[in-house]
């Protein structure tokens, strides 16, 4: 199915790398320590090598980006296939910024709502259609992807069920998680914010499927280059 090509209400901020690129910086080869001083005999060491190190704060500045320029893309993953309308990027906005701002909330939520009409129509209240969304995992008050489900409930006019899946493992990969609340709908919009591995859709697949659930996969940003 052709997916739309329109360019949504909010002009991307930067624009995208004409070349592909990548965000891990390249490794360089340490020099070797010698331990002969250049000073005069006796003289102590300017470093205590065998001193504790602190741990280096986070660098935000390899931290992954999306520009927002609409690439609306079918993505197979971990044995899923999901729809995810942007890509991760060189340049733009980090997703940290991205989540810790809240117009992107109603940015995502028109965006998105706008490719499921494109998808499946206008009149998905009639046709037993709810959105739902995966597990709260840090972010349990104010979580982002659930926010923007609420939105897109109110522009669609389809139930958002609220933790239909939970789960009590700390652990991203193959994580199992548990059946907390049974949608009456046969056909679900399951939505991610971000989707990086797909082991989360993964879990969500093993765990409706199975119920006779219809799942389409929606992501906002594919988290891979």
């Amino acid at each position: 199915m052709a997916l739309s090509t329109k360019t949504p209400a909010r002009q991307a901020t930067d624009s995208p790398s004409p070349r592909p690129g990548s965000l891990l910086s390249e490794l360089t080869n340490g020099k070797s320590l010698s331990l002969a001083s250049t000073k005069a005999p006796g003289a102590s060491l300017s470093k205590d090598l065998f001193a504790v190190q602190k741990r280096k704060s986070w660098d935000k500045s390899v931290e992954a980006r999306c520009d927002f320029a609409w690439k609306p893309r079918l993505v197979p993953r971990a044995g899923v296939w999901f729809i995810s309308l942007w890509q991760k990027s060189v340049k733009g906005r980090t997703l940290t910024e991205i989540k810790q701002d809240e117009a992107e909330i109603a940015h995502f939520a028109e965006a998105i709502s706008e490719m499921i009409i494109d998808l499946l129509g206008r009149n998905l209240a009639q046709a037993d259609w709810a959105i739902i969304t995966t597990p709260k995992r840090r972010h349990k008050v104010h979580n982002f992807a659930s926010l923007i489900c609420i939105e897109i409930h109110k522009r669609l006019q389809i139930p958002f069920i609220e933790d239909v899946a939970i789960c009590k493992s700390k652990e991203r990969i193959n994580a199992v998680f548990e059946l907390n609340a049974m949608p009456p709908q046969t056909n679900l919009i399951v939505f991610d914010d971000f989707v990086t591995t797909g082991s989360t859709l993964k879990s969500m697949d093993q765990l409706l499927k199975p119920l006779n659930k219809n799942l389409l996969f929606i992501a906002g940003i594919n988290n891979k280059l």
